[in-house]
């Protein structure tokens, strides 16, 4: 139950929240959240996110997958922002054979793994991978046939900017899907459980793990990302329309989708 991590953009913590404002690991001058944190800790990051999760997450970004996937016209393209090591774009990819995908994230060092994993799996004239910036994105009005964030926008500086901009780069009656990271709020023994983990467990795994303190921050941004009535509201005001949120894992996790008009 505990998530996984992708690093904002701009190369800082882009929570509009000031509470979870990025802090200073002070032995190496990096902000905790930063994309330089995640250069530092790319070559670990997906074990990280398999070992806190307990694979979980795999199956999320499946779900997310699959609800552009089923949407989403035979030889379209779609944008995944805040791409880490290209999970999603690779999930994509394998759900559907005609997509093509753009990732881009800060990181050079999370893209250049992404890039291994794509080469790899011989999908380098599929899967292209960027660095850009989610809140300006380099791309013109209508591009993509779908759009989607897995796990990152909670830490994007002005989220309210970064839907803007997916709905922006995304065509009429196409997908903008975001997955991300919620705090549980089921009031059964499961629920308590799931907060439990999320709150107390992810933190200080993902410390031992790592060998730093990079995946202690995680816990207040989970905390601070607004109730799925709240960032479902601010979809529909960044022009979105059809707009749902799906739970799931007794609502540690929600997709959130909605159609540009």
């Amino acid at each position: 139950m505990s998530p996984p991590m992708n690093p904002p953009m701009n190369e800082s913590n882009e929570s509009n929240e000031p509470s979870v404002a990025p802090e200073t690991d002070r032995g190496e001058g990096r902000d905790l959240g930063s994309g330089a944190m995640f250069d530092g800790i790319a070559a670990r990051y997906d074990m990280l996110n398999r070992v806190m999760s307990m694979g979980l997450d795999v199956r999320w970004r499946r779900a997310l997958a699959r609800a552009i996937t089923e949407v989403t016209p035979t030889g379209g393209e779609v944008l995944d922002v805040a791409t880490g090591t290209a999970d999603v774009a690779l999930t994509i990819a394998a759900q559907a054979p005609s997509l093509r995908i753009v990732g881009v994230d800060p990181s050079a060092g999370m893209l250049e793994r992404g890039r291994k994993k794509v080469r790899g799996a011989g999908l380098d004239g599929r899967i292209t991978l960027e660095i850009a910036d989610g809140l300006s994105l380099p791309f013109a009005d209508d591009r993509f046939d779908a759009a989607c964030v897995s796990f990152g926008i909670r830490n994007f500086k002005d989220r309210a900017l970064g839907l803007a901009e997916l709905t922006r780069v995304t065509r009429p009656g196409g997908l903008v899907a975001i997955l991300e990271l919620a705090e549980p709020r089921d009031s059964g023994l499961l629920g308590r459980a799931a907060r439990t983990h999320v709150r107390h467990v992810v933190p200080r795994l993902g410390a031992i793990l790592s060998g730093s303190r990079e995946y202690r921050y995680l816990q207040d941004s989970i905390a601070a990302f607004p109730p799925a009535a709240e960032f479902t509201a601010m979809m529909r005001e960044a022009g979105l329309a059809e707009v749902e949120a799906r739970p799931m894992t007794f609502g540690a996790v929600v997709l959130f989708l909605g159609r540009v008009p």
